[in-house]
């Protein structure tokens, strides 16, 4: 904490030419806060300007209001800052003061650079509702019912922490200067001067010229490209994963070995969810190609370069360059393959790349970085403890896929994390300020601290105690540990969590935590929110299209699926739930889920639909539990066997996840029971159909897990016609084909995924090998995981008997077709009659 508080320059512009030339010495940046008026606020940020001397052109204001001289944008759009620099970055915190600006602008100043932040009194900005504590409130609550935990931590932070400096900006403050500021804290460090960077030297035996090595700035830079030089040549199979803080020159690095490898003439593709993200990486490839070799603009974007040795590089969106990589048996190389689309006309077939470099890669969804990774020679670069919390989904999920690569097909894996920052000094006070402010650097407690901790063990009178606990908001901005961890392990476990959430957790009065605890730390934790109970104009209005804020399965019920009674009924949505990764798998999160569907089942049997409370300790009784989350066999697994049947499988992938989300309820009460019962049936009736439309391209495995946990009313009865039972038959085991029956082949199909009772192992597989349900004679025949994939790819999904047997990975088709048959023919043992076997005996006797 800085020790300034002396006695004050004689004026507002002395002190921030002072403050200017501290930040310039040390490389370093600092923050100013300009607390009170909104208008006398934003006028001193003028006048800093001017007092720290930058040009207009270098500077950007983030205010809702318009009309300034500097490159001004809505909050909405601060994203855009991302992977740019400035030297001053004015915030306006008055009118729309969002957690996810904050963290998207202070990356975006520059060593030696100010942060101007122009917020209310800071004594009193806490009690201020604004317009995004109106994006908090969630329907039955009101704005009154939103808190501002969040933003009074945000000014014990800035109160608290060196290199900000506080001024109140207030007319009629008889203790300011000529200019209306009255400076309070001056943020003032007093650092020792920063030194000039060293020139780098290439590595002994570097395969890449040297002067791309001369190019790099620090030796972290020069470990990395070094990294590159693995995906040289046709032979190679290898893997590069690059990691970093903001502003450690990762993108950078990435386009010297881009620039290097298409100048021995590889074709380089370069991906990543936006071509802005890659601003960064060309501008790289650009400065060193006009400067060592023979370059040629394409576009007026500089995102495709060639090479004149028959190289290029090029930007393409991920789902093009996956399509890209997936293509096999191309075998022109050099001059002879084309990099790039014609000017005019329709592009040609794009060639297989040499290299795919995938720049904020753990922004992409992990099954577009599977498909992506059927590249030889691919790297990942990717953002830690950015303000959108991206990495972990990466880390958590992906790195697993490169690990069974590299052990599988003898794909090498190198990892480089870049530490040393580029634009600013090493322990720069304002990325200290961010990560603290918004928790970007939480992380769970240590593995060694949790990982010998079980269940079973728990539960004996001589294991640890394991205790079951509400974090409150109000204790979690008391503890920074206990918040931290908290926070930290719903990061850990999601795939992107922003700041925003983590206001959200603090101050939406519809959201509540849960969590196990053991020796101070958190083992697993739940973020809730309170769903339904909406009264009848709203539930009339969500049903003719109206979006209700923080009400999702309400919203899906009623909106997509027609039920204007959906909204009536309480449900408490599970949103996040996470478990230590050193104890995942020991039964931590399904204990935790048991006791929170022990607290808040409210025990009357006939269903409260929003009339009653309980005494659990948020006052709220449910009639239901809901969850919904990108869907795998494994996580549907998971929430099956906690009591919950599916009711909603989406036709879109998530953006984030990149599946397909499912929809899933367990009734507390009989009000619980009926809303499950009515979406259980109609996605019975509606998958019968919708598998083979919009629902085509789900994943058989996916459909097989999530039928299975529809509960459907009853055992699924057949009605077949005469016809189509003899049909069936001679599909299975005589001279007929599928072709002749395709609606009844379909009603079996459906019936029998509906019906099974087998359970799903840890990998998603059955635990039993057989379908479940009753049948009319009695008997349970196996049905394998082999031929049910088969069923929902050929029959429900209608998928050509080609494409079935590539994806599932048969032989032949004809081997596939025999698989179908042996299906249908188990099918008919379970749902067959006396038809069936009259027809069967007729080819048997053959």
């Amino acid at each position: 904490m800085s020790a300034d508080r002396s006695t004050p320059e004689s004026s507002f512009l002395e002190f921030v030419t002072r403050l200017h030339a501290e930040a310039t010495r040390a490389n370093e940046r600092r923050g100013l806060v300009l607390a009170g008026d909104r208008d006398a606020g934003i006028d001193a940020a003028f006048s800093a300007v001017d007092a720290w001397n930058v040009d207009d052109t270098d500077v950007s204001i983030v205010s809702t209001r318009k009309g300034f001289r500097f490159d001004r944008l809505s909050p909405r759009r601060a994203e855009s800052l991302l992977g740019t620099t400035r030297e001053m970055v004015i915030l306006d915190c008055h009118e729309r003061f969002q957690p996810n600006t904050l963290g998207q602008v202070l990356g975006a100043v520059d060593g030696g650079g100010l942060l101007v932040l122009v917020t209310p009194p800071l004594d009193d900005w806490p009690e201020i509702r604004d317009g995004f504590d109106e994006a908090l409130t969630v329907p039955p609550y009101s704005i009154d019912d939103v808190t501002g935990r969040f933003r009074r931590r945000i000014v014990r932070t800035l109160r608290d922490h060196e290199g900000i400096a506080i001024a109140s900006v207030r007319d009629g403050d008889t203790a300011a200067d000529s200019s209306g500021v009255r400076v309070r804290t001056r943020g003032l460090t007093d650092p020792p001067a920063r030194t000039g960077r060293k020139p780098q030297r290439p590595p002994a035996n570097a395969e890449f010229p040297d002067p791309v090595y001369e190019s790099c700035l620090t030796p972290d830079q020069v470990r990395a490209v070094r990294a590159f030089e693995s995906l040289r040549g046709p032979a190679a199979k290898a893997a590069v994963v690059l990691e970093s803080d903001r502003g450690r020159g990762k993108s950078s690095a990435a386009g010297l070995a881009a620039a290097a490898l298409a100048m021995e003439g590889e074709r380089v593709l370069v991906t990543a969810p936006d071509a802005t993200n890659v601003a960064s990486l060309f501008e790289r490839v650009r400065e060193f190609l006009s400067k060592h070799g023979t370059i040629r603009t394409v576009d007026d974007e500089e995102r495709r370069f060639e090479t004149g040795t028959g190289g290029g590089i090029e930007y393409v969106p991920p789902s093009v360059a996956a399509a890209s990589v997936d293509q096999r048996g191309d075998s022109a190389t050099g001059a002879d393959r084309p990099l790039l689309s014609n000017s005019t006309g329709r592009e040609p077939r794009r060639p297989r790349p040499d290299t795919v470099i995938v720049d904020e890669a753990a922004a992409l969804p992990v099954a577009t970085l599977d498909r992506l990774l059927s590249a030889d020679a691919i790297a990942f670069s990717t953002t830690i403890h950015g303000y959108e919390g991206a990495g972990r989904g990466f880390s958590v999920r992906f790195k697993d896929h490169l690990r069974e690569a590299e052990r599988d097909d003898g794909r090498t894996v190198r990892d480089v994390r870049l530490e040393e920052p580029i634009r600013y000094a090493r322990g720069d006070p304002i990325e200290r300020f961010g990560f603290h402010a918004l928790l970007l650097d939480a992380a769970p407690a240590a593995a060694e601290a949790v990982d010998d901790l079980r269940m079973e063990n728990a539960r004996t009178r001589d294991g640890p105690s394991i205790a079951y606990r509400a974090l409150d908001p109000e204790e979690l901005i008391a503890d920074e540990h206990l918040l931290g961890e908290a926070f930290g392990l719903l990061v850990f476990a999601h795939y992107r969590t922003e700041p925003n959430d983590l206001a959200r957790l603090l101050d939406a009065p519809n959201l509540s935590v849960r969590a196990l605890m053991a020796r101070g730390h958190v083992l697993a934790v739940a973020l809730l929110a309170r769903e339904g109970g909406l009264d009848p104009d709203l539930r009339a209005s969500m049903y003719e299209g109206s979006r209700v804020r923080g009400n999702m399965i309400p919203d899906v019920l009623t909106s997509q699926l027609r039920d204007e009674d959906a909204g009536r009924p309480v449900g408490l949505r599970t949103m996040r739930i996470a478990t230590h990764p050193a104890i995942r798998g020991r039964g931590f999160g399904s204990h935790l889920l048991d006791r929170i569907h022990a607290e808040f089942a409210d025990g009357d049997t006939k269903g409260n639909e929003g009339d009653t409370e309980t005494s659990n300790e948020d006052g709220i009784a449910v009639d239901y539990f809901g969850v919904s989350y990108g869907a795998t066999p494994q996580l549907v697994r998971f929430w099956r066997r906690a009591g919950y049947g599916t009711v909603h499988v989406s036709a879109t992938r998530n953006a984030t996840s990149g599946e397909h989300s499912a929809v899933m309820i367990r009734p507390a009460n009989e009000a619980g029971e009926r809303l499950l019962a009515r979406h259980a049936d109609a996605l019975a009736d509606r998958m019968r159909d919708g598998l083979s439309d919009a629902l085509r391209t789900v994943e058989p495995d996916v459909i097989r897990a999530t039928l299975g946990a529809c509960p459907a009313s009853g055992t699924q009865r057949v009605d077949l016609s005469e016809r189509d039972w003899r049909a069936a038959v001679a599909a299975a085991v005589g001279p007929g084909t599928y072709d002749a029956a395709p609606g009844a082949i379909r009603d079996l199909a459906c019936a029998s995924l509906l019906d099974r009772g087998g359970d799903l192992d840890e990998e998603g597989r059955r635990d039993d090998g057989k379908t479940g349900g009753e049948n009319g004679n009695g008997d349970d025949p196996p049905l394998t995981e082999r031929e049910e994939q088969v069923l929902v790819s050929k029959v429900l999904q209608g998928h050509p008997e080609t494409r079935v047997a590539d994806e599932l990975g048969f032989t032949s088709t004809r081997e596939c077709m025999r698989t179908l048959g042996s299906a249908i023919d188990g099918l008919l043992d379970v749902y067959g009659g006396e038809i069936v076997d009259e027809e069967r005996a007729r080819f048997e006797t053959r």
